[in-house]
């Protein structure tokens, strides 16, 4: 991968960004899957990865190693999207509906049509524990945040904002226009990995009714 910006990050850190956003799902993909020994963990964002080395690592060692990482196949991606797959029922009755709708000047059918059709992945997860930022640049379904943010949101709303989409994992305080809600915990700490999401994984989101 050629096309990389590789930042230095402290003195244990490499921050890495393709030029190309929509490389970093592959790029990401690759890391896990052929996993680099001197890095001790990765952390997405919306357009980098930071590298975490272990101590008296070469980080020129690393971008080297990087920067020789062949790029996955169509195929590869398909098959490791189709193992890691989280599918959210979603009651489309959320306040908001309507609203974004009008927004992107469709039908509130035509949002729900194009949200269930499109396949989502989690960039990143940010702003509280289990909150992914899900990602489907041909959903076609940006829309700005609440002028007003509502001081609770609460659990398992399904929202858009800024060209995401997510599920607040729990009441929370939200800007994002609420679309509608499921009951799936996407935060649950009796569980061995609390988090249902991690960056990577794939989501499809099914209309269970209005």
């Amino acid at each position: 991968m050629s096309e990389l910006s590789v930042r230095l990050a402290g003195d244990r850190g490499l921050l890495i960004e393709p030029s190309d956003e929509a490389r970093l799902p592959v790029l990401l993909d690759r890391l896990r899957a052929d996993p680099i020994d001197g890095v001790a963990d990765l952390l997405p964002a919306a357009r980098t990865v930071l590298l975490t080395l272990h101590r008296g690592v070469d980080p020129a060692r690393i971008e080297s190693r990087v920067r020789s990482l062949p790029l996955v196949t169509g195929a590869d991606t398909a098959a490791a999207d189709a193992a890691d797959v989280v599918s959210v029922p979603v009651h489309y009755d959320g306040p908001d509906l309507d609203a974004a709708a009008e927004l992107l000047d469709i039908p509130p059918d035509e949002l729900v049509r194009r949200h269930t059709a499109a396949r989502w992945r989690c960039a990143f997860i940010g702003f509280a524990p289990g909150f992914g930022y899900l990602r489907s640049p041909d959903a076609a379904l940006a829309v700005p945040r609440r002028a007003q943010a509502r001081t609770v949101v609460p659990a398992g709303a399904v929202a858009l904002a800024g060209g995401y989409s997510a599920v607040y994992p729990r009441d929370s305080p939200g800007g994002w226009q609420l679309i509608g809600r499921t009951e799936l915990a996407l935060w649950d700490l009796d569980r061995p990995e609390p988090a249902l999401l991690r960056a990577g994984t794939s989501v499809r989101f099914e209309a269970v009714g209005r």
